[in-house]
């Protein structure tokens, strides 16, 4: 079986981007998340034995080397990761807590740089070409009040990026980022409809990100028909500036 790591599989982005790529049938897909409920259950029902869901807290970092060893290590070769999970500490900077930004760098941030590193390390082992995809946000790219600190960790996951496909493209290993504008998800749940049509008015088409075309480019970017696509980052947001 050839595997694609995505974490956050169990709703939203994460969800639509699994149920796309066992759709496609090329893939399995190695779902990591926090919860196991009736979202993962569904992805277990579409992909039968092409779907497995590991029960992992990304804030544990340190645990990432025995994930890898006894579990994802044991599965069979990894052939992509995406990175999607995140957790969104919100505040203006002058509000700014050590813990909660500690935390969300630890999940944001750390975790991905060490679940980057053991994916590279089975890609090397295997021989494998990989694709490595990180979904970063809009929010490191024009300024959004109460962002700073989220758009902070996005940020530094695209300088990760940028540099894991200089040191590795000659292995045929590619790292790209795939960069949303607002889409209605779980993060955005608290927004007010006035505060979304504010959002909406910023960029040129005047509305919200569609999924559907964020989870095509992230499939796009783990096929061979973006072989020639690394260290970049490709905005799927409805031309925001």
């Amino acid at each position: 079986m050839k595997w694609i790591i995505v974490t956050g599989e169990s709703r939203g982005v994460g969800k639509a981007i699994a149920r796309e790529i066992l759709m496609e049938g090329t893939y399995g897909v190695i779902g990591i998340s926090r919860s196991k409920g009736a979202e993962v259950e569904d992805l277990k029902q579409l992909g039968g034995e092409h779907f497995v869901h590991l029960t992992y807290d990304l804030e544990n970092v340190e645990g990432i080397k025995s994930l890898y060893l006894q579990q994802l290590k044991r599965l069979g070769v990894i052939h992509g990761f995406v990175n999607n999970s995140a957790w969104a500490y919100d505040d203006i900077i002058s509000n700014l807590r050590v813990d909660p930004l500690e935390k969300m760098f630890r999940i944001n941030v750390l975790s991905p740089m060490h679940l980057t590193k053991y994916v590279i390390r089975d890609m090397l082992l295997n021989k494998t070409e990989g694709s490595i995809v990180h979904i970063s946000s809009i929010s490191a790219h024009t300024g959004y009040k109460g962002l700073s600190m989220y758009a902070s960790t996005k940020g530094a996951i695209e300088a990760f990026s940028k540099n894991t496909a200089r040191e590795w493209g000659a292995r045929g290993i590619r790292s790209n980022c795939v960069i949303p504008g607002f889409m209605n998800t779980a993060m955005s749940a608290s927004l007010t409809d006035e505060q979304k049509e504010r959002i909406y008015k910023r960029n040129a088409l005047k509305k919200e990100t569609a999924m559907a075309s964020v989870v095509r480019t992230v499939l796009f970017l783990l096929s061979d028909q973006s072989s020639s696509i690394t260290g970049t980052g490709i905005h799927v947001d409805n031309g925001t500036i």
